[in-house]
């Protein structure tokens, strides 16, 4: 069962496929190693790569705000460091007050958007209980991204 709110597509996780329910259960575990202790806003992602490998991070603050890392951009450092460049998807895991999801951050959506790879990828957000899941991309999030090609 599907709906809309607020222009997301909200999905039961019981309805998504056997291969992207584990890339989701991925970022939840992921979520489980954030070191967030000025925050207290534990996030995780898993980032599954073109041939079906998932890599993930968490978030990671530092005492000078600034050099703290997002855990969509630990993943994908983490993959493009183990040689991997193209990637299909990512799931991300949060958790907000009244069931709200959590997105990437603009810096994120670049991030993703440097590896699309002319393609789309496909983000779910997720909360730690997994009910219910916003399937979205990265070109619904970030329509105009600046791109390798437009500095060619």
């Amino acid at each position: 069962m599907s709906q809309q709110v607020n222009g997301e597509n909200i999905v039961e996780f019981a309805s998504i496929c056997h291969e992207e329910k584990d890339l989701i259960r991925a970022s939840v575990d992921a979520r489980k190693n954030s070191y967030s202790p000025f925050s207290k806003f534990a996030v995780g992602a898993a980032l599954k790569c073109e041939d079906g490998t998932i890599v993930t991070g968490c978030n990671v603050e530092n005492s000078s705000y600034g050099l703290s890392i997002c855990a969509e951009r630990s993943a994908i450092v983490k993959a493009v460091s183990d040689g991997y460049r193209r990637f299909t998807s990512i799931a991300v895991c949060a958790a907000l007050p009244n069931d709200m999801f959590t997105a990437p951050c603009g810096a994120c959506r670049q991030f993703i958007s440097e590896f699309s790879n002319k393609k789309d990828i496909i983000i779910y957000l997720t909360r730690p209980d997994m009910k219910k899941v916003v399937v979205t991309s990265i070109r619904e999030l970030l329509p105009f991204s600046f791109q390798l090609d437009s500095l060619q």
